[in-house]
């Protein structure tokens, strides 16, 4: 569900998402980060707060006290102190000299000069002074005489380390420098990840459109989201999807200029080869009554060779009337015909040349269905089929067979006709119904486009199947309506 939500997003909204996100991850880490070195700065002061309060207790109690100060204790008190920053304890008597210390040392020693400024700057209410990396702080010791008088017991002198406060702060401010580093980093590679998954689309769309504008038009792009990359590869998708129709149109245009000049061809070697032949064929056929040779064996001779060029004569006769055929337009004249009597008809014309070349004939009828079709253009169409069969048996050394079937499968009649001769190459398969292509040396590449065009305008299809050195196989399929079949 979750998913769905944002694949629906506009990519602006998922990127201010993304980016309140993140803003809102970088905040939250920098005050958790800061409020933890707040607090142990918090601590830190409390701790010194507290020693530094007890020193001053213990300093009072050693000035009010009677008798001479304890100045053990108040070593002792320092080398205990667990807190840090205090340097030194000193307690300095009215007489300007110090009577108790940290430092043993020091004990006896009159103060100097410069402390003597420090007491009067504290009695002036300038209690605290800097001193390089250290805080002064002198105060009175002042404790209740008479009702109207104070007895001044000395002064109470605290050497407060600065050195130990900076590093804290030091070390505070480089954790916060670390952390802010450390989240920017992560908010650098994570905007990194998403600018990655938005662009990578947009790298495919652009390698897609350079293939297509190379003329690559199988490219179609996954659609992953709903969001504005989704819709532009939608669209390109479907603009492909136009440029491969675009193609076919154009394919099928060239196609029909194609046909348009065959027509124009096949017009005028019609009127320029026809007549020529005719009148040739009249001649042949003169000659042949008027000039035959008495001898015997020059007889033979002689209607051998009329007899080849007739052949010949014909043979060009056949290809005109195959450019004819090819580019008039198809006017289909249907009848209600029974196919058997179709095939019969055909058996009749190619029995004997079947007879001739050794060719065995398999003929398997599943059906004697009434097929509405033009019966003369599906006899070209079938005789044309069975022409290819026997040119494709003529060298092989096995048996030859050409086996006939014909069924019906639901609405559709199918005949195949299968022969076992030399088989066309694979590469040559998508070129069969391609006009001039021919998988024969002699052929003139009409013939299977011409039965693809009666099939079709019938509403049906042919299909060509067939390997080098095992055979081919043809159907022909028509779309059957009337069930009483027999």
């Amino acid at each position: 569900m979750l998913k769905e939500f944002f694949s629906g997003l506009s990519i602006n909204t998922k990127l201010i998402l993304m980016m309140l996100l993140m803003s809102f991850l970088l905040i939250s880490t920098l005050l958790v980060f800061y409020h933890r070195s707040e607090q142990r700065i918090f601590d830190e002061i409390e701790k010194q707060t507290a020693e530094l309060t007890k020193a001053i207790q213990i300093g009072v109690e050693e000035v009010t006290a009677s008798g001479n100060t304890d100045e053990a204790r108040l070593s002792n008190y320092l080398k205990q102190l667990n807190a840090k920053g205090i340097k030194e304890i000193s307690i300095i008597s009215n007489e300007d000299q110090i009577i108790a210390s940290t430092i043993p040392s020091r004990i006896g020693e009159p103060i100097t000069r410069k402390k003597k400024e420090l007491i009067i700057k504290a009695e002036l209410g300038e209690p605290v002074s800097d001193e390089g990396r250290t805080f002064n702080i002198i105060f009175p010791v002042i404790s209740g005489g008479t009702e109207y008088a104070y007895i001044h017991h000395g002064y109470i002198h605290l050497k407060i380390n600065k050195d130990d406060f900076s590093e804290l702060l030091r070390a505070a401010t480089l954790e916060k420098i670390v952390v802010t580093v450390l989240v920017f980093t992560i908010g650098i590679i994570l905007t990194f990840i998403f600018s990655r998954h938005y662009t990578r689309p947009i790298h495919d769309i652009v390698n897609a459109a350079l293939k297509v504008a190379q003329g690559d038009l199988t490219q179609n792009l996954p659609i992953r989201s709903s969001d504005e990359i989704g819709q532009l590869s939608e669209s390109f998708n479907h603009m492909v999807n136009k440029l491969r129709e675009n193609k076919k149109i154009e394919e099928r245009l060239r196609e029909v200029e194609h046909v348009t000049a065959i027509g124009q061809l096949s017009r005028n070697m019609a009127h320029e080869i026809r007549n020529p032949l005719n009148f040739i064929n009249l001649s042949i056929d003169y000659i042949n009554s008027k000039y035959v040779p008495e001898d015997e064996k020059e007889r033979e001779r002689f209607y051998n060779l009329i007899n080849g060029i007739k052949m010949e004569i014909q043979r060009l006769n056949t290809l005109v009337n195959e450019f004819l055929n090819y580019s008039k337009p198809i006017k289909l004249n249907r009848k209600n015909v029974r196919f058997k009597e179709i095939i019969d008809d055909l058996l009749s014309l190619i029995i004997a040349k079947a007879d001739a070349e050794k060719v065995n004939i398999l003929y398997e009828i599943k059906t004697d269905c009434e097929l509405s079709v033009d019966p003369d253009l599906i006899k070209s169409c079938i005789l044309n089929i069975f022409t290819n069969a026997f040119s494709a048996m003529q060298n092989i050394d096995r048996q030859r067979l050409l086996t006939i079937r014909a069924e019906l499968i639901l609405n559709e009649f199918i005949l195949s006709i299968t022969d076992n001769g030399e088989g066309v190459e694979a590469e040559k398969l998508p070129k069969i119904f391609e006009p001039f292509f021919s998988s024969k040396k002699d052929g003139l590449g009409l013939g299977l486009p011409f039965t693809k065009r009666v099939i079709e305008e019938h509403g049906g299809r042919v299909e060509f199947i067939s390997k080098k050195n095992e055979g081919t196989e043809v159907k022909i399929i028509l779309p059957y309506k009337n069930q009483n079949n027999r």
